[in-house]
């Protein structure tokens, strides 16, 4: 239905328009839901395909604080506090779901890029080890082929001086 292209360093301007398309297209009724499907980063060597549904925003059990496999979850108080809003919830609610929506695509977009960066470095690493082997073995193949040809030469210097003298 769309296609966005971002920086290399995803601004949170891109996450925005990105986050408002998804949001009107709920809110139009055009979709039932929406899930984001991207390259979850873990570790270096790691980068996990993962889908999370993005809209209807469902039951907030947990925060999550860190990143990849560091990540800490906060638990949620067991205790249920009752909390006044001023103006009311639904105001409140209606202005704050938009900005964490805007934000979740935001790490979302960072992480993915992270994923691609460490994806690329370690391809990059591994073609450079294998190149690196790849000139030792061809190294010693040539110097192998030299020292038989010197070798050869040799030979045929001694064989040429026995028949003559």
């Amino acid at each position: 239905m769309a296609e966005f292209t971002y920086k290399d360093v995803p601004s949170f301007a891109e996450a925005r328009a990105i986050s408002k398309f998804a949001q009107e297209l709920f809110l139009k009724g055009e979709a039932d839901a929406v899930d984001i499907m991207y390259s979850k980063y873990v570790s270096t060597l790691v980068q996990q395909p993962t889908t999370i549904p993005f809209l209807p925003v469902g039951k907030i059990s947990a925060v999550t604080a860190g990143v990849g496999a560091k990540a800490e979850e906060l638990k949620v108080a067991d205790k249920t506090d009752l909390f006044e809003f001023e103006p009311d919830e639904k105001t409140v609610l209606s202005a704050l779901l938009p900005h964490s929506l805007n934000f979740q695509v935001h790490q979302i977009l960072l992480e993915a890029k992270a994923s691609e960066h460490s994806a690329r470095m370690v391809a990059m690493k591994n073609a450079t080890d294998n190149a690196k082997q790849l000139i030792k073995d061809l190294t010693l193949e040539y110097n192998k082929l030299r020292q038989s040809n010197i070798t050869k030469e040799l030979l045929e210097i001694t064989t040429a001086q026995m028949a003559v003298g």
